[in-house]
């Protein structure tokens, strides 16, 4: 059997690009472990967007119905450079030097579920990144991959961001949700004093996924700053009503979405939805904000007051949807009957910005020293797992 080395401090560089693929977070970190838990200390964070031509490449990749194997193999390549230029930026800027980087990839296709393939059921994921131009520049070990290892145990391959919500945010005698507003919204359930199994989590459905691209097909804008076209819109409730009857709003956790259930397709579906109740652009935007701000108060509602014996929670709000001033209008008035209060992770001393890149940080770390990643009661593995492949300098 392999010994285990002896966990030691070190300094680590989480890199994440989201389902939004608007560029790549890196986030520095300092990881000491402590007997009961590990202490993280964020010292530099950084985002560097992708090149227009990049984020259209990955964009009509996760969506393509076809694409050539040569672009393909061009594409993980090309992200290996832009992951490596952001982190070489990012080290010149901070003037800090580190051990060791975690890279999350590029999710290009995520099938948790497992399907029928050439005579066996299987589930996949794929996060696209060659990790070599990485390691053969900055000249450090990377790790990178992590998802694959979770679903070979019968795991959803995600959520992984549940452990860094687990050493970071639990407290001994507050209810806590940490509420992700990526391109897609993911969720986890951390009552006081939990233990590691007692820990929930799942993506919720659309954060900003279906607001971006709304913007991009109606305004040819990346996004809505501020929520602005929403807050002229009017909201089509029917549409909402509609939407939030798929059976994957009401199914139990462990659960996960992206561009397969919420992409192109169901973009379409949505706006031709809409146009049927209003030809108005603002109201397609601002119902498809009221959309994310329903899906997450009916996650909530089913799957975590009954954990907190419906006594007060904290709503803790972090990604980029938690600057959308709208949606968080939206979002305070759908929650305002419920027991919560409603805070970000800068608040408890983690930039929203920063949180995913450091989990990828947390999760790096803890590969090194052969340490398991994954949360089975998250992800519904049966069994913890080590994570990740180790690309060495």
């Amino acid at each position: 059997m392999r010994q285990r080395m002896t966990p030691r401090a070190l300094t680590v560089a989480g890199l994440m690009s989201g389902t939004s693929a608007d560029g790549i977070d890196v986030a520095i970190v300092r990881i000491s472990p402590k007997p009961d838990f590990v202490d993280l200390k964020l010292l530099h964070h950084e985002t560097h967007p992708f090149p227009a031509a990049l984020r259209k490449f990955i964009l009509d990749a996760m969506d393509a119905a076809s694409i050539s194997v040569a672009d393909l193999a061009r594409l993980q390549t090309r992200l290996g450079v832009a992951y490596a230029d952001a982190l070489e930026k990012t080290l010149r800027l901070s003037k800090l030097r580190i051990d060791l980087a975690g890279c999350h990839g590029q999710t290009l296709y995520h099938q948790a579920t497992p399907r029928q393939f050439l005579g066996r059921r299987i589930a996949t994921t794929w996060q696209a990144l060659d990790p070599s131009p990485i390691t053969e520049r900055l000249r450090i070990p990377v790790v990178a991959d992590f998802r694959p290892a979770d679903i070979a145990a019968g795991g959803q391959g995600a959520p992984l961001v549940p452990l860094l919500d687990y050493e970071f945010f639990r407290h001994a005698t507050r209810n806590r949700v940490l509420q992700n507003l990526g391109g897609i919204g993911n969720m986890t359930i951390l009552p006081a004093s939990a233990r590691l199994e007692d820990v929930i989590a799942f993506d919720t459905g659309p954060a900003n996924m279906v607001i971006d691209a709304l913007m991009h097909e109606l305004y040819g804008q990346a996004f809505d700053r501020n929520g602005a076209v929403a807050a002229s819109g009017r909201v089509l409730d029917q549409v909402v009503a509609d939407v939030l009857q798929a059976q994957f709003f009401r199914k139990s956790p462990p659960k996960t979405a992206g561009r397969e259930q919420f992409g192109r397709q169901f973009v379409s579906d949505f706006l031709a939805s809409c146009r049927r109740h209003s030809r108005r652009k603002h109201d397609a935007v601002a119902t498809a904000t009221m959309l994310t701000a329903r899906s997450l108060r009916l996650g909530l509602e089913t799957f975590a007051l009954s954990r907190f014996d419906h006594r007060r929670f904290e709503f803790v709000l972090s990604g980029g949807g938690s600057k959308n001033r709208t949606l968080i209008a939206m979002l305070e008035s759908e929650l305002s009957a419920l027991p919560c209060q409603i805070r970000t992770s800068d608040d408890l001393g983690l930039p929203s910005a920063a949180k995913e890149a450091v989990a990828f940080a947390l999760l790096a770390w803890k590969t090194w020293h052969d340490l398991p990643g994954n949360v089975p009661s998250a992800t519904g593995a049966h069994r913890s797992m080590v994570l990740g492949r180790i690309s060495r300098a």
